[in-house]
């Protein structure tokens, strides 16, 4: 098995784990890239933003790993909007 072959083995490994761990993120792209793996996409908040990119590191361990994770806020607005 070449070290491209087991990349992408390691890669859908990891969406397994997070679509089926209790994190269940399936927003979240993974894609190769060169001899890298990116992440991105949005995500709920930051302890889910750290347990994706843990979860990351230990399955694409050895492998360069870059992130483009936001944190989108879903929380209610704190003023009114102003209309002019």
């Amino acid at each position: 098995m070449s070290a491209a072959d087991t990349a992408e083995y390691r890669i859908a490994h990891l969406r397994d784990r997070l679509a089926s761990e209790d994190i269940a993120e399936l927003g979240i792209r993974i894609e190769q890239r060169g001899t890298s793996v990116m992440l991105y996409g949005t995500v709920a908040s930051d302890d889910c933003r750290t347990e994706i990119l843990r979860i990351a590191r230990e399955e694409l361990a050895g492998l360069p790993l870059r992130e483009d994770l936001v944190v989108v806020r879903a929380d209610a607005p704190d003023h009114p909007e102003e209309l002019s």
